[in-house]
């Protein structure tokens, strides 16, 4: 039988979500049809067979402060609340990982600011871990891909002449050191095209990811292999460790923007609305097997 600690990394400051004129200071504790982001993504795994642990990693530096608004409810639904790391992801999965437990026979991470994944992509994923190393979900890349240098957009002098090439504007002095301070075209300017990438064979990575503790564990230990990490699995793809792809959910959206919440809450009200519906047939039709 799994006996999974399942990590939740929530220490990101989310300041794309504040500047993009979220009203919360805080993105995992935003507010979602009446309940917190993080507390939706903790209700993905509770009461899962597989799962024997939810790990909650925060923000350090406002470790005390979430512990005495949430700590209460947090121990009544029995999740160990742990400091993150301060600066990148992979700090506070290392930081977490050294809580979990010891009879651990798989690690499961889950960013906290999914909080509507889909419980058949769950089933999947903890299924297929039953059997492999490492799985991820994903999702086929439906869109072009273009490669772009990102220093056109800002930056020295060059960088903002061809910007203004590109969108056929005479500027001055003043005007460019708007766009290169991160003005209005500064912001729009992604950068100019270097190639166009294949999307054959490409997926969009989503979590959980889901691990065998062993070389989980022994991944992290190499400190040397950390920096940079923004996915979990490249770690162990970098030991030549198989990550084993499954189906991901399109409705497992990342809360990064103010925007996404619109979305999120939409999506949620839709699952509740069919959930419902749901057991109103159950309740309606439930007892037809005992005649």
């Amino acid at each position: 039988m799994m006996r999974c600690s399942v990590i939740l990394p929530a220490a990101g400051r989310g300041s794309r979500f504040v500047a993009s004129g979220a009203a919360a200071s805080s993105k995992i504790e935003f507010e979602l049809e009446g309940r917190a982001v993080f507390l939706r993504s903790i209700d993905l795994f509770r009461g899962r067979p597989e799962v024997e642990q939810i790990i909650l990693a925060v923000d350090p530096t406002r470790f005390d402060e979430f512990v005495f608004r949430w700590g209460e409810a947090l121990a009544f639904l029995n999740v160990d609340v742990v400091r993150g790391g301060t600066k990148e992801r992979w700090e506070t999965v290392a930081e977490a990982l050294k809580h979990v437990h010891e009879d651990a026979t798989h690690v499961a991470v889950h960013d906290a600011a999914r909080p509507a994944t889909a419980t058949v992509m769950i089933d999947r994923v903890f299924a297929s871990a039953e059997a492999c190393d490492a799985v991820i979900p994903g999702l086929p890349v439906a869109d072009t891909l273009k490669r772009v240098d990102a220093e056109a957009g800002a930056g020295d002098g060059q960088a903002v002449d061809r910007v203004d090439d590109i969108l056929g504007l005479k500027r001055g002095d003043a005007d460019r050191a708007l766009v290169a301070d991160g003005g209005p075209l500064g912001q729009v300017c992604l950068g100019h095209v270097l190639e166009t990438v294949l999307r054959e064979g490409l997926v969009a990575v989503q979590t959980p990811q889901v691990f065998r503790a062993e070389p989980f564990r022994a991944a992290y230990e190499d400190h040397r292999a950390l920096a940079g990490v923004t996915d979990d699995a490249s770690l162990l793809e970098r030991r030549g460790v198989a990550v084993t792809v499954v189906e991901g959910d399109p409705g497992n959206l990342k809360l990064t923007r103010a925007a996404d919440a619109e979305i999120l809450s939409a999506l949620l009200r839709y699952r509740d609305a069919e959930a419902k519906q749901a057991d109103a047939v159950n309740d309606l039709f439930g007892d037809d097997d005992d005649e």
